[in-house]
This record gives structure tokens, C-alpha cells and sequence, in this order.
């Protein structure tokens, strides 16, 4: 496959319509609870910045959760007046940012279901979604898109390979 971010598996809309494309990714390991997240910022098919970090005690959602947010804040300090698409390969990130954030927001970040006993319910991850909902509201010019994960899409692969490297780092195996 190519190595163009232009042309791989992106609907030609989204990646013809940003200067920047920014691919966030999480992983995570069950049996330490270790993980790590990632995001890689490409412009004109080139990685301008990266940046990853290690989590203990974590979950998986969380890992993407964070990848997203650093990418998101990375925008804000650095590209504020470019369109950007932030890239996820995590359904959940990307369909609580464009969808449920919204909604969870509205309703005092609690879920709301038509069966009372599931009322009211406290969201997972209610201060990470709190902190990406503030970031995405500073700026108007991004857009959070989904990816298909180890498809073997450069920007995608980059972002999977810093976030191991944020995992491991952890013991002192994945450092800069």
C-alpha cells in the first residue's frame, strides 16, 4: 500500500477538505493494566509532530480517550487557524465526540435511557469527555473522524507504534 494519507481508505471529502490529519490511537495490556496512547500529526503526506505517554491502571477506552485529547489540545496550541481531522480507530471515541458528547452534556454528563432503572447513569470516563468536549468547543475547524485500525494505513500504523512505545516506556523500554 501506499504511503499517501490522501488516498487510503479516507473518504476523498474529508481528506481534500483538511490542511491537517492527525491520527490518535490507545493501547492496552489486560494482564499489567498498562497502556499507552499516541497521536501523529501529518501535513502535505509528512509527520510534523508526534507525541505519547504510558498509563498504568487503565482501560483500553481510556487509552483512546487520551490519545484523543492530547491530539485535540495539540491543535489547539499549535494549528488553531487550520482545518483539521483527527483520525481514531476507536469507534467509541469517536462516536461519543461526534454523537453522545452532546447528549451526555445536555443531561448534566449523566446517560439518559427510556428504562428508568438505567436513568441517570454516571458515563465512563466523565472527566476525559468533560476535558475533549471543552477542547472541541475551542475550535470549530476540526473534525473527528473514524479509521479501520491495522489496515495498514500510515498515519494509523505510526499512532499504534508511538502508543506501544508510551506502554512500554513505563519500564523504561519505550523511551525517546
Amino acid at each position: 500500500m501506499t504511503d499517501n494519507i490522501d488516498t487510503i481508505l479516507f473518504p476523498e471529502s474529508i481528506a481534500a477538505s483538511h490542511s491537517l490529519h492527525v491520527f490518535a490511537d490507545g493501547c492496552y495490556e489486560p494482564v499489567s493494566g498498562e497502556g499507552g496512547w499516541a497521536f501523529a500529526v501529518y501535513r502535505d503526506d509528512a509527520e510534523i509532530a508526534s507525541g505519547f505517554g504510558g498509563v498504568k491502571d487503565t482501560a483500553n477506552n481510556t487509552t483512546e480517550l487520551i490519545a484523543l485529547l492530547e491530539a485535540v489540545k495539540w491543535i489547539n496550541a499549535n494549528a488553531t487557524e487550520e482545518t483539521a481531522v483527527v483520525w481514531s480507530d476507536s469507534a467509541y471515541a469517536v462516536r461519543g465526540c461526534n454523537q453522545w458528547r452532546h447528549i451526555w452534556k445536555n443531561n448534566g454528563w449523566k446517560k439518559i435511557s427510556a428504562n428508568t432503572k438505567l436513568r441517570g447513569r454516571t458515563i465512563a470516563n466523565a472527566q476525559l469527555w468533560k476535558a475533549i468536549d471543552g477542547q472541541l468547543s475551542l475550535n470549530r475547524l476540526m473534525t473527528i473522524a473514524w479509521c479501520k485500525g491495522h489496515a495498514g494505513l500510515a498515519g494509523n500504523e505510526r499512532a499504534d507504534e508511538l502508543a506501544e512505545r508510551g506502554r512500554l516506556s513505563l519500564r523504561g523500554k519505550g523511551d525517546r
